[in-house]
């Protein structure tokens, strides 16, 4: 693969709704720019983007893949994003890095979610976007009505560039409402047609709306468009590309990516109207002969192969043997090995130009978000914003010994993926791992399995309840053996009450007057409650909130020591806690949940099912924003059910925020629980 100049590079990425036919695009593509003989099928497992184990079995993306595509002597960095919300992740690092996308939908089913929250996305980061409806050629295809979707959902800025000639089976083609040409089936790819006379009703209107547009972009074109003069093609072009550039337009195409009408096009239309990484560069001059700099925005961890990490040129010439400095670790990197990466295929070549794309081997010390640069002039790029994880299992092998495997295996699949969160929690020694969505969860135990050999189980995790006591009451611990030479003996009298608060967990207080129990024993009587308090008397939780005074004992002056006092101390917690009325306790975490306002009814009311409490509301970009508090015992798959409960439109966030009592009836069932897991 040759190198390509900064100006003929277009780094585009495909969004979308799972199903809506990106990789099925991105074939078509790589089918007329002669890189495959035949356009592969996602059902026959053998596409150009989706390869990894899972997605073959699943046929759907889950991994981000980057085809390059040389075409009419550009290179197009094609990223095929999958439309899964769980794998928004790897929407997220391509958005980062792309100069524009093409949000395809799926002409059946209309705007869907995905199409939606991609729309959103691109938007934040102010990028340059066609849409592209696809599967022109299904039985009800109806592109006049998901126009009206698109327009009224995206609104004005959303143009047809674009109508198909035919819909369903007698789709032949597309219409180009800019050139007023077309393009009709021929075979396996299109050629081109005369406007046939009787569509000329159907696309005047559309051709009449972008003269229109790129008439407002300036004064000039303006003054002459309502003097009646006809812009020539140039002047249309020229305001076109500007408007799309500034993200004022928004042109609609159409397609069959399965047939392969419309591809070519949309290709023509990436090169001509879409932007070069040296349009829209803002962070460091693009030449060859600036400093070099790259950014790492994925890295991927194969068991066989190794670590590949890859990057975007920013500025400069990337090099096969340079060396360059990553700024975050300040260590340097040798550049051994650069890659183009094809899918799966790893093309080896010596430079790359900036605003490339490509793949470093075997970088020591060098993550996701990382910044390499010439150690003589070094910059710094901001990191990706990963969205936070939301869904947390517990994860244990099926088979005892597989411990390290499973430590292994979950970080690489960490480097791989910033979304995924994994910590051990040390109070119910569970591993836990987060991640965005029950698919997620489930994609990260089919790998663990295919790739690093260990099986793994997930299961709920355990809730952190604690215990406190609501009441005063006074014990006595007496400790007292005698079996042959030097006996043990402690004796305590405590108080045990609430502090009032859970935030203190633990008060102790020395009220001994007249050396009832000399000085050197008193700490052992602490220590003894601190160790005590760590298992509570109804279910063995830890205890808080919780107010010990040693106020009197007695001892002998022979046999008694530490451990007899640690000992007396601990039967006094055991008779003064039952005694003072335990109760159970739960962490309560604070909601922070944004919907469309069409769904705020539903989702107060399933809060309200989970013991929980709304707060208020407030405005948001997105809808509403429902402040509320929830007992996390009924929040563990949440992510799942606001999915549900919004059409994946819902966002939340989480965060303790104290604990309170359990209610009787929830208690006395965890207390069960706990005693036959005890047995």
């Amino acid at each position: 693969m040759k190198t390509y100049p900064t100006r003929q590079i277009r780094n585009v990425v495909l969004l979308g709704h799972s199903g809506s036919g990106k990789s099925t695009i991105l074939e078509a593509m790589a089918f007329n720019a002669k890189m495959t003989d035949r356009m592969g099928r996602i059902e026959d497992g053998n596409t150009l983007s989706d390869f990894n184990q899972e997605e073959i079995q699943r046929q759907i993306s889950i991994s981000t893949s980057i085809v390059p595509i040389e075409f009419k002597d550009h290179k197009l960095n094609i990223f095929d994003v999958p439309g899964y919300f769980d794998f928004v992740g790897e929407l997220v690092s391509a958005v980062n890095v792309a100069n524009c996308a093409v949000i395809v939908i799926d002409c059946l089913s209309g705007l869907e979610v995905g199409a939606i929250k991609a729309w959103e996305y691109v938007q934040a980061k102010k990028i340059p976007t066609f849409i592209l409806v696809n599967k022109m050629d299904r039985d009800n295809a109806q592109f006049e009505t998901v126009m009206e979707q698109i327009k009224n959902t995206l609104g004005p800025k959303a143009v047809p560039f674009e109508i198909p000639y035919g819909e369903g089976e007698g789709f032949k083609g597309v219409l180009n409402a800019v050139d007023m040409t077309g393009r009709e089936r021929s075979g396996n790819c299109c050629i081109d047609i005369e406007l046939p006379p009787e569509t000329l009703n159907s696309i005047s209107p559309y051709r009449e709306m972008i003269v229109e547009s790129v008439a407002q972009s300036t004064e000039e074109l303006m003054d002459k468009y309502f003097n009646g003069e006809e812009l020539t093609n140039e002047e249309i072009h020229k305001g076109l590309r500007k408007g799309v550039l500034e993200g004022e337009l928004v042109p609609i195409l159409c397609a069959s990516g399965h047939l392969n009408v419309g591809v070519e096009t949309l290709a023509n239309m990436i090169i001509g109207f879409f932007p070069s990484p040296e349009d829209i560069q803002k962070e460091r001059k693009i030449s060859s002969e600036a400093p070099a700099s790259a950014f790492i925005f994925k890295t991927i961890v194969d068991p066989y192969v190794g670590r590949l990490s890859q990057f975007k040129a920013i500025s400069g010439t990337i090099k096969s043997g340079m060396e360059l400095l990553n700024t975050r670790t300040n260590k340097k990197e040798k550049i051994s090995h650069l890659y183009v990466l094809q899918g799966k295929k790893q093309i080896e070549v010596d430079k790359l130009e900036a605003g490339d794309i490509g793949a470093f081997s075997k970088l020591s010390d060098t993550t996701t978000g990382d910044t390499l640069s010439d150690p003589k002039e070094p910059v710094n790029y901001k990191s990706i914003e990963f969205p936070k994880p939301n869904l947390s299992m517990a994860i244990e092998p099926k088979t005892k010994g597989d411990e390290d495997k499973i430590g292994v295996g979950l970080q690489r699949l960490q480097e791989e993926d910033p979304t995924i969160k994994v910590y051990r929690n040390d109070e119910t020694k569970q591993t836990i791992i987060s991640g965005m969505g029950e698919m997620h969860l489930e994609i990260i135990q089919e790998k663990m399995k295919n790739k690093f050999g260990v099986d793994i189980l997930l299961k709920d995790p355990q809730i952190p309840y604690r215990e406190t006591i609501k009441k005063k009451a006074t014990a006595e611990g007496k400790h007292k053996k005698q079996s042959g030479g030097r006996g043990q003996f402690g004796h305590v009298l405590v108080d045990f009450e609430p502090i009032g608060t859970t935030d203190i967990e633990y008060e102790f207080v020395d009220k001994v007057v007249g050396g009832a129990v000399p000085r050197n024993f008193i700490p052992a009587v602490d220590k003894g409650l601190q160790e005590c308090r760590k298992e509570g008397v109804l279910a063995g939780f830890p205890v808080v909130g919780l107010k010990a005074t040693l106020h009197d004992g007695s001892y002998h002056s022979v046999d008694s020591d530490e451990m007899s006092f640690k000992m007396a101390a601990s039967l006094s917690y055991k008779k003064g806690m039952k005694a003072a009325n335990p109760v159970l306790l739960e962490p309560i975490y604070k909601v922070q949940i944004t919907v469309p306002d069409q769904y705020m009814g539903d989702v107060i009311g399933d809060i309200n099912k989970k013991r929980g409490h709304v707060l208020g509301m407030e405005p948001a970009d997105k809808g509403q924003k429902i402040v509320a508090e929830a007992p996390l015992a009924e929040m563990f798959k949440y992510a799942t059910e606001l999915r549900s409960l919004t059409q994946a439109r819902g966002e939340f966030e989480m965060e303790f925020e104290r604990y309170e009592e359990v209610p009787a009836n929830i208690a006395e069932k965890v207390i069960e629980k706990a005693a036959e897991s005890a047995k």
